[in-house]
């Protein structure tokens, strides 16, 4: 089928009373392992890229890749991009077909994030594009420097902050992290107070490292969406290494890149599977 407006999917996410994956994707071997293994459970989800992991197919090269792809598949998937925080990117992304964005103005104080995410809403709603917005930074990006005290979103601020940019997302900092050098610690409590504020449903980033029986908790608390990308590079980058390992002259390259691509399905099944059991 197309690609799905982000909206949508949400709608069957909740209809379906599943949890949406949102799966990094980088270039051709990931995406198809993301894609081949969303078919195969058949559990709607995101495929998304950030603007940092990009230049290698640029923002068309990208909606072309997924949307080849999409149509051969019966499950729903929308294509996302994540974190991004220059509006050029942001721009570039809806111009180009992406089915959902994300703004991330995390960076600012609260005024200047609700100024900059209205931006963003605004010119994204003459496309139809729904938009992900970030309240509270979240730990481990790797142009971010932010220390617990300033991270955390304030639930006090959620509603407000909803309303006055209009946005159709809200990622949220809970103890959650990106990447897998720091360790999570979920405040739950912190969550629940989120969720009674908020008049739309909640995005986790980070879902790399968060415990599994933590992931699916967090259905309880109108989160549709959970972003993982760290295992799946890594699945990636270990299996092309491992071909390496075992034969230094290896010259088959399609050989090697499908083994990566099948080790990206695989992980990204055992994930789909781990947020839904």
């Amino acid at each position: 089928m197309p690609l799905v407006n982000g909206k949508l999917l949400v709608n069957f996410i909740q209809e379906q009373q599943v949890m949406g994956g949102a799966f990094n994707t980088t270039n051709l071997e990931t995406t198809v392992g993301i894609l081949d293994a969303i078919e195969e459970t058949k559990i709607p989800s995101f495929i998304q890229i950030a603007p940092s992991n990009i230049e290698l197919a640029g923002y068309e090269g990208i909606v072309e890749m997924v949307e080849r792809k999409a149509k051969q598949m019966d499950t729903p998937v929308a294509l996302h991009l994540d974190h991004g925080k220059k509006m050029e990117d942001f721009k570039a992304a809806v111009r180009a077909g992406f089915t959902s964005v994300m703004i991330d103005g995390a960076e600012f104080d609260f005024e200047e994030n609700i100024r900059y995410t209205k931006e963003a809403v605004d010119f994204a709603k003459a496309y139809g594009v729904p938009v992900e917005a970030e309240l509270g930074a979240i730990k481990g990006k790797e142009d971010d420097h932010v220390n617990e005290a300033d991270c955390k979103t304030d639930p006090k601020q959620v509603k407000e902050f909803v309303e006055r940019t209009g946005c159709d997302l809200l990622a949220v900092s809970v103890g959650n992290v990106h990447g897998m050098d720091e360790e999570p610690c979920i405040d739950f409590d912190l969550l629940a107070e989120i969720e009674k504020e908020s008049p739309v449903p909640l995005v986790i980033h980070g879902g790399s490292g968060i415990a599994s029986e933590q992931l699916q908790k967090m259905k309880d608390y109108n989160v549709v969406k959970i972003n993982v990308a760290s295992e799946l590079r890594q699945s990636y980058i270990q299996s092309i290494g491992h071909a390496y390992d075992e034969n230094h002259q290896e010259a088959n390259l399609i050989a090697v890149l499908t083994s990566a691509k099948n080790s990206v399905q695989k992980k990204t099944i055992e994930k789909i599977k781990e947020l839904n059991d």
